[in-house]
Parts: C-alpha cells; structure tokens; sequence
C-alpha cells in the first residue's frame, strides 16, 4: 500500500468527522451532504487502491 491509500483513508474519515460535526450543530445540509459525499468519494478511492 502506498502513502496515497493512507492519505484518502484518512481524508474520507476526517471529512465524514467534519459531517458528523456539523450536523450536530445544525449546520445546513447542503453543507452536510456535500462532506460526506466527499468523505465516501474518498474512502472509497482509498480501499480500491489497496
């Protein structure tokens, strides 16, 4: 596995975080929906390169 798997795993963990963060706060839910559909895009870019 090389550096970049680690990088998007982490990225798509951290943005799904940030979603979870923000719909504890009432944040908008475009907001909301736009980081976890990166956050998926993410992970999901990530486990394909293992």
């Amino acid at each position: 596995m090389s550096g970049t798997t680690y990088v998007l795993i982490f990225l798509g963990l951290f943005l799904f975080g940030g979603a979870y963060s923000f719909w504890k706060q009432k944040l908008p839910k475009g907001v909301i929906v736009l980081l976890a559909l990166c956050g998926a895009l993410s992970l999901a870019a990530g486990i394909l390169r293992i």
